[in-house]
């Protein structure tokens, strides 16, 4: 008799726990607007039409600020690079044409295997690929 109580209980139960395990992962999905946020912490577009350019650009910015090229894909558009500083920061950035006048350049980042999400590094990768748009583009080396 207990056991049947017992799996009874558990039957009756189960949907819940189940319904509890599953209804969490579905509550982020809805969070856009975090994602959006983090996508423009992430994101600029630089007025040049050039995508190799500001692709070998992005290699000498990374490079700048004392990463290691892992992989740079041109035709793909993108490149991959880690930092080693007692941690390990990776960094993906994509170069794509947006319209007929600009590049978009996103950066993504991970410390550690989590993702970065406050703004700073993303600001501080853009103010470096930026100077370096601005002496690419009047040829200073």
């Amino acid at each position: 008799m207990k056991s049947k109580i017992t799996l009874i209980g558990v039957f009756l139960l189960q949907p819940m726990f189940l319904w509890g395990c599953a209804a969490a992962p579905h509550a982020k999905v809805f969070e856009q607007s975090s994602a959006v946020q983090l996508r423009s912490y992430q994101s600029r577009a630089f007025d040049t039409a050039d995508r190799q350019k500001t692709l070998r650009t992005v290699i000498a910015a990374l490079q700048d600020l004392g990463f290691v090229i892992d992989k740079a894909d041109a035709l793909i558009g993108t490149v991959t690079a880690t930092k080693f500083d007692g941690y390990a920061l990776r960094a993906t950035v994509t170069v794509r044409p947006r319209g007929e006048t600009q590049t978009l350049v996103r950066a993504n980042a991970t410390i550690d295997n989590r993702a970065i999400e406050e703004p700073e590094p993303y600001q501080d990768f853009f103010v470096a690929l930026e100077k370096a748009m601005f002496l690419t583009a009047r040829q200073i080396d």
